[in-house]
This record gives C-alpha cells, structure tokens and sequence, in this order.
C-alpha cells in the first residue's frame, strides 16, 4: 500500500472536518435563520468536490490495484448533515462518475446512489435516538462495504477478480474513514449543539431576571392603583358615569396583573410574529405556558 496516497486521502477528509465545523459558525441559525438555510447547500458542494477529488487522487493498494475513497464524504456528509446535503454531494459524484464513462459507470453510479440513501437511513435512524453514535457509524460503513462489494459482483467474474485482491483495504477503509471519523463529525455537531444550548440558557436566564425585576417593580404601585380604585367605588354608584371609568381602570389593572403573573412565570423565549419593521418581542402568552 502506498501510503503517501493514504496520508493524502486522510489529510483531505481532515480539512473536510474543519471545513464543516467552521459551517456551523458561518451559518449560525441563531444568527440568521435565512442563511443557515444554504449550510446543505455549501456542505453539499463542498463535500462533492472532495468526492471528485478522491476519486482522482487514488490509492495504490498493491501492484497494479487501486481503489478510491469517494464513498466516504458521501456517507460522512449525509450522515451528519441529512439528505438535502447528501444529495448535493452525491449528484456531483455521480455527474463526474458518468462522464467518466467505462463499463463500470452504470454500476458506480448506482453504487453513489446507494450510499447516500444509505446514510441517509442511518442519519434518519440516529435522529430518532437523539445523535449518531458509534454503532450508527459503524453500521454504516458496513452497509457502505457491502454496496462496493455488490458493485463489482454485478459486474461478474470480472468484477469480482477486480475486488478480491482489494477486498481487506476497501474494508480498513470504511471502517476507519466512516466507522471512526464519523465520530469526529459528530462531536462537531454535538459541540455546537451544546453551544447552542448554552447560549438559549444565557438568554433565557437574562429574559427571566429582566422580566421579574420589571413585574415587580409594577406591582407595587399596582397593587395601590388598585387599592385606590377599589376605596373610590365605594363613594360611587355603579351607574354613575364615574363609577364606569373606575370599573373600566379597575379591569385595565387586572389585566396588567396577569401581564405581570406571566411575567413571573416565563420558562421559555418565544418571539411574536414581526410586524412590518418593529422589531421582534417576546411572545408573553406562548413564554409563560
């Protein structure tokens, strides 16, 4: 095995990974929602690219044997990202697998096709068990061997004589290109969730103190608006215009009670729709629930 070719592939997917964290900060949903939209997009290209460029930049595995690590961004990005990303990169892949042409080029295609509906089973799978973990990894890169491996038998004894004498590299490959580096992946996207975390705790506690401090600087002379109101109605007839204008002001009050009861009671940062150009507020009712 060649293994400048190794440590070339490797330092690849490396810049890779500091690539798809520093994503994460370009694109910060907490930042602007409108632009973490294009985070697949820009991950997808950018993960078909090196695709592309691993597919050129071969490994030499023994004399006259050569295999590529294209699968590996493919089922890295779609795990970690979701199938919009997974699709991007996997239609450059495929798009340069194609014009490359050969008797293989139907079955590569339908290989990279596989490998990202693949990963994007697995990252369907460690959603639904709240984050990739290692088995979810590991089972990919299996699923990953075993779509190359059926690549070449659909190819025939020809395809197979192909694959038996690089059968274990294509197998190291998987396993520690997707097994283990997944991993890394992960911790980058476990680590800006924890971030993210942090930072909604940061608001929420500044929320919170900001709109205890406030009710309860309002219910004090609250509380003697009322009292007051309450002793002037019972000088007034109910009927009297007056004794209207202290029902309504005593209504108004007990309205901004409840206000400053939520107030009391915010577990949660939730913004009101946006009005025009004013900007956003906090949604009291959808807060305090």
């Amino acid at each position: 095995m060649d293994y400048h070719h190794v440590v070339e592939a490797a330092g690849a997917i490396a810049l890779a990974l500091v690539f798809y964290s520093y994503t994460w900060r370009w694109f910060d949903a907490a930042e602007s929602p409108r632009r973490a939209r294009w985070r697949p997009v820009v991950n997808g290209v950018a993960f078909g690219m090196l695709a592309v460029f691993l597919m050129m930049s071969r490994i030499q595995v023994g004399d006259g044997h050569w295999i590529d690590a294209r699968a590996v961004p493919l089922a890295l990005i779609t795990l970690v990202e979701g199938t919009p990303a997974g699709a991007i990169a996997g239609g450059i892949a495929l798009a340069r697998r194609l014009w490359l042409g050969g008797p293989g080029a139907l079955a590569g295609g339908l290989a990279i096709v596989a490998v990202v509906a693949a990963a994007a089973a697995v990252h369907a799978w460690a959603r639904r068990e709240g984050g990739v973990g290692f088995r979810h990894s590991l089972a990919l890169a299996v699923a990953v061997y075993a779509i190359t491996w059926g690549s070449f038998v659909v190819l025939g004894p020809r395809g197979a004589a192909i694959f038996a004498p690089v059968w274990l590299p294509v197998l190291l490959l998987n396993v520690v290109g997707i097994g283990l580096v997944a991993r890394l992946f992960g911790d980058v996207v476990a680590g800006r969730a924890a971030e993210a975390a942090r930072r909604d705790a940061a608001q929420l506690r500044a929320v919170t103190l900001l709109a205890r401090a406030a009710a309860h600087e309002i219910n004090n002379p609250l509380t003697a608006v009322l009292g007051g109101l309450g002793l002037a109605a019972r000088r007034l007839t109910p009927d009297s215009e007056e004794g209207k204008w202290i029902e309504r002001a005593r209504e108004g009050g007990e309205r901004i009670r409840d206000i400053v009861a939520r107030m009391n009671r915010i577990t949660q940062v939730e913004e009101a729709p946006q009005i025009g150009a004013l900007p956003p507020i906090l949604d009291l009712k959808k807060s305090s629930e």
